[in-house]
């Protein structure tokens, strides 16, 4: 089984990195400054633990009858072995002793006499330097964990700021898709500092402006070339025509009058994909328009009208879309082929093998039929004129496949959804061709 991956967001991976750090740091100084304060604090303690022996030390020695005073003993058996080498060697010290239970440790300190005793005094470390440690531990722990909490707070606030650019961006990018060629990333973005955000829209933005200028050269060579035909082909239907009657006659005649509807729908793609299409409106019934003129191009279709509306729309680039998409419908799909209006929405469904998957993935593409199943004839124009003509009438034109489980395939034929808006369009492609979510 193929694992899913596990999708996070920058703001929460920058939060969780400082937060991580933070912990690393923090935990890293409790340990150095809570080790640093007990040693300080034990030096101090051997150091009074001396002092006191030595003033014990000059009272015993002072004193008649000789009594160790302050608690200090003489040859105490429970000298640590440490303390009992440094007096044979006549050297006076001091010692911490642990203790395996845990508490408190005793802090030693010892002297070497003259006459070979020796003098030791021991004193478990005080209770208010216990104290203080606590204290401070207590402290070490609320610092660290505000620290942990104060990294994790500035890593969400730094990383959503960066995550809002980038989802910016993202978002901005989308719309060029879309083919919304006067979004530029850079201005979307934002912000007053520049950083990898601002390269990266940069670079998108050059990149766009590279295939836009790319795709208009394109445009502009096709468009020429269709024009540069158009004579030529007008000639060659001219020329047809004075054939003397026969077979061969009327294949030339199909051949030349093949090449000029393929000249003069390529010439159409250019002038749609120029922008420079209007619409002019009118207000018609919809229902009884799409029945007349899908009854008139294809008698057989089956038109069904839910629901009567007026919509302002250009009767003639209505007209074609309806034509390509029953044209689309009887060459590639099957019958029967179900015509439905309902307000302002016109199906057209056919019961063949469905649209291609690039198509519905992608959309309509000039001199791209798909496979062979459903398009193993034609240019791929078809579709392209009614998508293009549907962005003058500022509508939306939907394709998608009908699941079936009778079918090997489990496709029960091909949808194209028209969505005429519900107020005239303002200018050409002022909503653009939404795909269906895969």
């Amino acid at each position: 089984m193929r694992a899913l991956p596990l999708r996070t967001g920058v703001r929460w991976k920058i939060a969780l990195a400082i937060a991580a750090v933070g912990a690393l740091i923090a935990v890293t100084l409790s340990v150095v400054v809570h080790n640093a304060a007990r040693i300080s604090m034990l030096d101090n303690a051997r150091e009074v633990q001396m002092e006191r022996l030595l003033f014990a030390q000059r009272l015993y020695e002072t004193s008649k009858p000789k009594e160790p005073r302050f608690g200090a003993k003489l040859n105490d058996p429970a000298l640590p072995d440490q303390l009992d080498q440094l007096m044979r060697d006549q050297r006076r010290g001091t010692y911490v002793q642990e203790h395996r239970h845990g508490g408190p440790p005793d802090v030693w300190a010892a002297v070497p006499l003259a006459n070979g005793d020796v003098l030791s005094l021991h004193l478990p470390f005080a209770d208010r330097s216990a104290t203080i440690m606590k204290d401070l531990d207590r402290a070490l722990v609320i610092g660290s964990v505000s620290v942990v909490f104060g990294g994790c707070a500035l890593g969400i606030l730094i990383g959503g700021q960066l995550s809002r650019r980038l989802r910016k961006a993202a978002a901005a990018a989308g719309r060029v898709a879309q083919g919304n060629g006067d979004v530029r990333v850079r201005d979307a973005v934002g912000g007053v500092v520049r950083d990898e955000t601002d390269d990266l829209a940069w670079a998108i933005d050059a990149l766009t402006d590279a295939l836009h200028e790319r795709i208009e050269a394109e445009r502009r060579v096709t468009a020429d070339i269709a024009h540069e035909l158009r004579t030529p082909v007008t000639g060659l239907l001219t020329a047809a025509e004075l054939l003397p009657p026969g077979r061969p006659t009327e294949l030339v005649r199909d051949r030349a009058q093949a090449m000029r509807t393929l000249v003069e729908d390529v010439l159409e793609v250019a002038r749609l994909d120029g922008a420079s299409e209007r619409a002019e409106l009118q207000e018609i019934a919809l229902g009884e328009f799409v029945d007349r003129r899908v009854r008139s191009v294809y008698p057989d279709a089956e038109v069904r009208v839910v629901h009567e509306s007026w919509v302002s729309t250009d009767p003639r680039r209505l007209e074609r879309i309806l034509g390509n998409l029953l044209a689309n419908a009887a060459k590639h799909g099957k019958g029967p082929v179900e015509v439905t209006v309902e307000g302002r929405v016109v199906r057209v469904r056919d019961h063949g093998p469905g649209f291609p998957e690039a198509l519905l993935r992608e959309g309509p593409s000039r001199f791209r039929t798909g496979t062979s199943d459903r398009a193993g004839q034609g240019h791929g124009l078809g579709l392209t004129i009614a998508a293009g003509q549907a962005r003058v009438l500022g509508a939306r034109l939907t394709f998608r496949n009908v699941a079936s489980e009778a079918s090997p395939e489990g496709v029960g034929g091909a949808v194209a959804v028209l969505w005429l808006p519900d107020h005239a369009p303002t200018n050409t492609g002022s909503f653009p061709i939404l795909r269906p979510a895969e």
